[in-house]
């Protein structure tokens, strides 16, 4: 097993923080060893200060990919914190369809793993307009850091044990048997979800239009204070007036710096 000195870790987790926010105190040392350990061995790296000079230097890109996908957990599930998509399918959505002339929602999974929580805004957002649905512009955009969680979401094939959490009936209206372990989301739903990678540590956002509702739950985890208040003002910029921002139960904004109104605990509304 590598070890990694104090150098290499403060090199390794400041060029971290500066293109992806993730704070990596020093307890994640092992964790950070660990998932790298493999990375250094095939590319016959003999520490990690070469693992480093071969990040910084390479110009594809692909370096820095593979170590944010080796960094980052990725854990999700279905009906995650399901109170919150009761709400947005009992208050948001009935809101939101009586505001939106154009009937156009927009609505952003940001940090959507391996995709649980967009498929499941595009399953509540479909049951709630029915037989509608094909008057309104409802997809959802997804966006991640990682490049292999996106391509594992975009298939939209999940085991047994993962779709366990959700409703029977969307089983049965959304999903198919896919092989003897898992089953696949139907096309009318995975259509639905517009998968781009994306790093929330960009300066700006490309997004043309401003969004109705943002879910960021348990990314801002991993940011310190200042960079999680700067990612919060660019999502309160990038929101219409009236819309939703659901993060984390295990998170909190700060009600003196943020401009967004706190509603209950983990939503919060721009008005």
């Amino acid at each position: 097993m590598f070890t990694i000195t104090d150098k290499e870790f403060k090199q390794l987790a400041a060029y971290i923080k500066a293109n992806y926010g993730i704070h990596l105190k020093d307890e994640k040392r092992t964790l950070v060893t660990g998932r790298l350990h493999n990375v250094l061995i095939q590319n016959n790296f003999s520490n990690f200060s070469e693992y480093y000079k071969h990040i910084i230097s390479d110009k594809t890109g692909e370096a820095a990919a593979m170590l944010i996908n080796k960094i980052t957990t990725n854990h999700t599930f279905f009906m995650r914190e399901a109170n919150h998509f009761f709400y947005f399918r009992d208050k948001v959505l009935p809101y939101l369809t009586s505001m939106v002339k154009e009937k156009d929602l927009r609505i952003w999974s940001a940090g959507c793993s391996s995709g649980e929580e967009p498929y499941t805004l595009a399953m509540v957002i479909d049951e709630f307009l029915g037989n509608e649905k094909m008057w309104w512009d409802a997809k959802v955009l997804a966006t991640d850091i990682s490049s292999k969680v996106l391509e594992e979401a975009h298939k939209g094939i999940y085991s047994s044990e993962e779709i366990a959490t959700i409703p029977s009936q969307w089983k049965l209206s959304y999903f198919k048997k896919y092989d003897s372990e898992n089953y696949i989301l139907v096309d009318k739903i995975r259509n639905e979800v517009i998968y781009r990678k994306f790093n929330l540590m960009d300066g700006t956002f490309p997004f043309k239009r401003k969004f109705h509702v943002i879910f960021c739950r348990n990314v801002m985890i991993y940011f310190d204070a200042q960079t999680k208040c700067e990612l919060v003002n660019k999502f309160y910029e990038s929101m219409e007036y009236g819309g939703y921002l659901f993060i984390g139960h295990s998170e909190s904004l700060n009600r003196e710096e943020t401009k967004f109104k706190y509603i209950m605990p983990a939503l919060y509304r721009k008005e």
